[in-house]
């Protein structure tokens, strides 16, 4: 472990597609860390699912057509059966959305938000698993107060059962708005929004970067480490927190975020992000080439049977594989 650890900076330069992450950034149970926790196994299990020949016909990724570098994606496509990026997931059409959205934001964050100038305002959340918590108290605290020092407005989604945590006084805050959800897709596409402090799972890095949010993260284990150093590294517009947040580190970023320029790489990757479901969009495609896997012509069903399921998808029955994960295998979404 020592040997592991004195290499921990070291990039992955014999691995293609990894020559820009380094030794401590790769998931736990690769080569160090929990060995037997539930996600290590998910892993381990999407990987070997991976390498059975012909166990899929196709990857459906949640990423979209020129995020990823191409480095990767052609380590990608060396390795795995047809990629498809059909995503992100969150910017889908879902008929009936337009008729909900007062009951998708029932604590009014966007009617806040409107409240605020344009890029004025940090927006805070570490998904319904991290919470930040995971960080232990400690540092849930720091990252309080860093909020309040900054003297930025800012808006955290953080589940109610931690508010006792807060200190008093902190959520009367004028500036600052604590709920314990925020529909965050629509949250980071607001206008107010000018920083997103986050854990870098996979779901939330891709609405930051549909919304053109540049980030700071804060990665506690899985597949975060690895997105968070995508986006510094490999994307620019993020900040790491390394080592677990102070109030100075914290403070110190969200002023960075609300300050500095959104910059050009951000606004193309947000502008290929709004048009993957255009029709001619490289998702929209792939997820075309992936109904047709999922339900081939029904010439394929034997002769008078109908499956059930094609009773009731209108898909013909298949023998054909699929193997859905998130982007570089990911499979946490938050």
């Amino acid at each position: 472990m020592n040997a592991v650890a004195s290499r921990a900076d070291e990039l992955l330069t014999s691995h293609p597609g990894l020559e820009s992450y380094r030794v401590r950034d790769l998931p736990d149970g690769c080569v160090f860390g929990e060995m037997h926790l539930p996600i290590v196994a998910l892993f381990r299990r999407v990987a070997e699912q991976l390498h059975v020949p012909r166990a899929a016909t196709a990857v459906a990724l949640n990423t979209f057509p020129g995020l990823l570098p191409d480095d990767v994606t052609a380590a990608l496509a060396a390795e795995l059966p047809e990629v498809l990026p059909i995503g992100p997931f969150h910017l889908l059409p879902v008929p009936g959305d337009d008729d909900n959205a007062a009951a998708a934001d029932p604590h009014g964050c966007l009617a806040w938000l409107d409240g605020h100038p344009a890029r004025a305002v940090a927006y805070a959340s570490f998904g319904t698993v991290v919470t930040a918590v995971v960080g232990g108290q400690e540092e849930l605290r720091e990252l309080t107060a860093g909020l309040e020092a900054s003297g930025a407005p800012f808006l955290w989604s953080l589940p109610k059962e931690y508010w006792p945590l807060l200190p008093p006084g902190f959520l009367d805050l004028e500036r600052g708005k604590v709920v314990s959800w925020a529909p965050q897709a629509a949250v980071l596409r607001h206008a107010s929004v000018g920083g997103f402090v986050t854990h870098a799972g996979w779901a939330s890095v891709l609405e930051g970067v549909a919304g053109g949010v540049p980030m700071a993260c804060r990665p506690f284990f899985s597949d975060q480490r690895m997105n968070a150093r995508m986006v510094e590294h490999v994307w620019g517009f993020c900040t790491v927190f390394e080592q677990p947040m102070t109030r100075a580190t914290v403070a110190e970023a969200v002023s960075s975020l609300l300050a500095g320029d959104q910059g050009t790489q951000m606004q193309e990757m947000r502008g290929m992000a709004a048009t993957a479901f255009a029709p001619d969009g490289g998702s929209r495609k792939n997820l075309d080439k992936l109904l047709k896997i999922v339900c081939p012509p029904h010439e394929h069903s034997r002769g008078d049977h109908v499956d059930k399921t094609a009773e009731v998808t209108g898909c013909a029955p298949t023998t054909h594989g699929l193997l859905g994960a998130s982007s570089l295998a990911h499979t946490v979404a938050d």
